[in-house]
């Protein structure tokens, strides 16, 4: 286990270990976390692996890390870098398996209120919309054409089939379609793997939350993102299921394969990389965007259905659930700082651009962007909005969550399952889970404390507190 001693404390919850403090390192490491939350950080590998990203050619200012941080593949969950897009790499292991897996909100014109007695019966026509668990299959059989359709053009592609508007394009991160993205750089297994998953939620921690809104922090804010104090919503959290994490496998044998050829000493075997104007960079750079917009889609066809679902039970003339904003972690983003091109990871991290950022829509332009940091599905959840100071200290990023506190077979062995349903029955949570044993995995206990977690990042002002909202109902994979 590293020493408390190796950190210099900068700020109140900002933490970093000069670069000096172990052979290879390039770079310091930081850490956004309280000094009670950095004792238990340093009890696994995550601050190691942090170390280990530094070591990584190309790599600029300081390899950082959220307060969400836990032990992942190559760089830890929550773990942030930017790379030179001239002379750096691109790591498979600093995106992660389940490209792009992440977070939009939709709000309703309801009160909780108004519509609580209904809320089991929504649940109940949610959960069979949306299919979930591991391997689980859509109602959607895409072709190959139209698959490499779904990887080229992301939300275009549902837009297309009837499933989406401009606004939903609008306010979704990349527009819904990373314009790097070729379906040729997929592999024929990555794709069938994906091809019958499009509109389907996948297991671990991905779930469909129905919340009520039980805080406002900024009043002009939350008024610019469409929420008010009662108000229901929904929260879509999954990703590039089968097809991303075949790609992820893909990219790291072939990388490891030609790591001697790239002249790449790695610290680790799991950081393996390539440079990122490599031809094995570029092919895995368009892959994982390719992936990315498999994502998007999966998150607008599941949205689209859930419409579905609004308009049955509350009448064809209620209001649509509108889309607040869709944020992607677990991705690496062309981007520019300080006039330098530069391949961003965010690896179980999510993008926080301020005000004033052309990449955002018009609609929030004065507020930064949306951000959500979704608890375990007996806990709150955040919205959050990107600030300027992100943009100066963290490349334009914030955490994804409330990061994991054990592992799911630590979870497991210690959960009990009729404890974890009468815990969650208690706190007003209906829960629909097609596995006892995924249930157990994503107990509230095996996660860190989410407030603890939004209040390092709302302190060092990364993100900046809009409103809080609270579990009602929960389709868990």
């Amino acid at each position: 286990m590293l020493d408390f001693k190796l950190f210099t404390q900068l700020h109140e919850n900002l933490w970093q270990i000069p670069e000096n403090s172990f052979p290879g390192m390039r770079v310091p490491a930081r850490i956004y976390a309280s000094s009670a939350m950095l004792v238990d950080i340093l009890k696994e590998r995550a601050v190691e692996q942090l170390i280990n990203m530094t070591t990584l050619p190309g790599i600029l200012r300081y390899a950082l890390a959220m307060p969400d941080i836990h032990q992942g593949y190559g760089f830890p969950i929550g773990g942030v870098a930017a790379f030179s897009a001239d002379d750096g790499i691109i790591s498979p292991g600093g995106v992660g398996y389940d490209i792009n897996c992440g977070v939009r909100l939709l709000t309703s014109d309801f009160r909780y209120t108004d519509i609580r007695d209904k809320i089991e019966t929504l649940v109940n026509h949610m959960h069979f919309a949306v299919p979930s668990g591991v391997g689980s299959s859509g109602n959607i059989i895409l072709n190959s054409r139209e698959l490499d359709s779904v990887l080229d053009t992301g939300v275009n592609w549902a837009r297309a089939h009837g499933m989406a508007d401009a606004e939903d394009l609008l306010f979704t991160e990349e527009q819904g379609c990373y314009q790097a993205a070729a379906a040729k750089f997929v592999s024929a297994a990555a794709k069938k793997r994906g091809a019958d998953q499009l509109g389907t939620l996948g297991a671990g921690n991905h779930f469909v939350e129905i919340q009520e809104v039980v805080e406002v922090y900024a009043e002009k804010i939350a008024a610019a993102f469409g929420i008010f104090p009662g108000q229901v919503t929904v929260m879509i959290h999954t990703g590039s299921r089968g097809l991303g994490h075949q790609v992820c496998t893909d990219y790291v044998k072939l990388m490891l394969k030609n790591q001697q050829e790239y002249g790449i000493y790695l610290a680790d075997r799991q950081l393996a990389c390539a440079p990122f104007n490599s031809k094995a960079g570029q092919e895995y750079f368009q892959a994982m965007a390719a992936a990315a917009n498999f994502a998007w889609c999966n998150r607008q066809v599941i949205t689209h259905n859930i419409r579905q679902v609004w308009a049955k039970v509350f009448g064809a003339s209620s209001q649509r659930l509108k889309l607040v904003y869709d944020v992607a972690h677990n991705i690496a983003k062309l981007e520019k700082y300080q006039r330098k091109q530069v391949i961003v990871h965010r690896k179980g991290a999510t993008r926080a651009f301020g005000p004033k950022e052309r990449e955002l829509p018009k609609e929030y332009q004065a507020t930064g962007q949306p951000v959500f940091i979704p608890g375990s599905m007996g806990t709150n959840s955040y919205v959050l909005a990107g600030t300027k100071t992100a943009m100066q200290d963290t490349f334009g990023s914030t955490c994804h969550g409330a990061g994991r506190a054990m592992s799911r077979m630590q979870s497991k062995k210690i959960g009990n399952y009729k404890d974890l349903h009468k815990q969650l029955a208690d706190y007003g949570v209906i829960v629909r889970c097609d596995s006892v044993r995924g249930l157990l995995e994503e107990a509230p206990k095996a996660y860190k404390d989410v407030d603890n977690v939004v209040e390092v990042v709302s302190k060092e002002n990364i993100a900046v507190k809009v409103a809080k909202l609270k579990p009602v109902a929960v389709i868990k994979g």
